[in-house]
């Protein structure tokens, strides 16, 4: 009687290498504020004149109007989840995703040719990265492919409404910060015509009101509006990551061949990122 069962691929699994996340400094955007705020120290310091650029109470103005105001827009968890968010602002994740797709199509590969269960043998790898290691336990755990799509999607989902959020909170201080300037300066305005009988301390304090606007600009300007940039472009990256483990997971569970996930790879991916695995 033949043999009609399908012999088992019983030849060693592959490597697979997973690149762990990690967070470095950004220098490109730490080195631009800080020559930005340089630029403007500097264009201070070699000015032509004794005036005094450090004011407190216009300084607290600024910085602690801008929080109220802002905080009034939104919950306070909303703001204490920004504040965190913020503070990774100036971190970059190094994953590259060309390298992550190469390890993705790895993993599809072994799953067409050994079979979904093998996958878990990669555990050690996988857990480098939490997302994926939850992606491919639920293809390993046996969740359908329309499952598998849909979860995963909305935990992208969710993850990148909160980054956007962080980003509206840092545009709307953007926003905040020129007008409590603003406000500010219209309050030394308003100190200094109440004391016009003394003409000699009219310049000083029409100087101190203005360093309000002063400082609500370089606030708005030069801190808050690069920040809500910044952070819009690392929720960017890090949905697109995630998009490609979520492809990846769901051509998997199909037991896709590999090569079609690499054309899906492909797609997703910015063209000097792409991959060229099977050629």
């Amino acid at each position: 009687m033949a043999d009609k069962e399908k012999k088992r691929d019983t030849s060693p699994l592959p490597v697979v290498k997973i690149e762990r996340p990690t967070r470095r400094a950004d220098w490109a955007s730490i080195l631009g504020a800080i020559f930005a705020l340089g630029l403007i120290a500097g264009a201070i310091a070699a000015g032509q004149s004794n005036a005094n650029f450090f004011n407190v109470p216009s300084l607290m103005i600024v910085l602690f109007g801008t929080i109220a105001a802002t905080a009034i827009s939104f919950t306070s968890e909303e703001i204490m989840r920004a504040g965190a968010i913020m503070g990774n602002s100036f971190v970059r994740r190094s994953q590259s995703p060309r390298r992550l797709a190469f390890s993705l199509v790895d993993l599809a590969v072994v799953g067409k040719k050994k079979g979904i269960l093998a996958l878990i043998n990669y555990e050690k790898e996988l857990k480098k990265d939490d997302f994926l290691m939850h992606a491919i336990q639920m293809v390993v755990d046996g969740f359908n492919a329309k499952d598998v799509e849909r979860m995963l999607g909305q935990e992208i989902d969710a993850i990148s409404e909160r980054h956007k959020r962080s980003a509206t909170i840092a545009r709307r201080a953007s926003e905040v910060a020129p007008a409590m300037g603003l406000i500010g300066t219209l309050v030394g305005l308003v100190q200094m015509l109440a004391d016009l009988e003394n003409p000699e301390a009219i310049g000083p304090a029409m100087a101190v009101a203005l360093l309000t606007t002063f400082y609500g600009a370089i606030l708005g300007t030069v801190i808050m509006a690069p920040l809500a940039v910044k952070l819009e472009k690392n929720s960017a990256d890090e949905t697109l990551r995630k998009r490609l483990i979520q492809t990846a997971a769901v051509s998997i569970s199909q037991q896709e061949n590999p090569r079609r996930l690499e054309m899906l790879l492909n797609s997703e991916l910015p063209p000097s990122e792409r991959i060229n695995y099977f050629d």
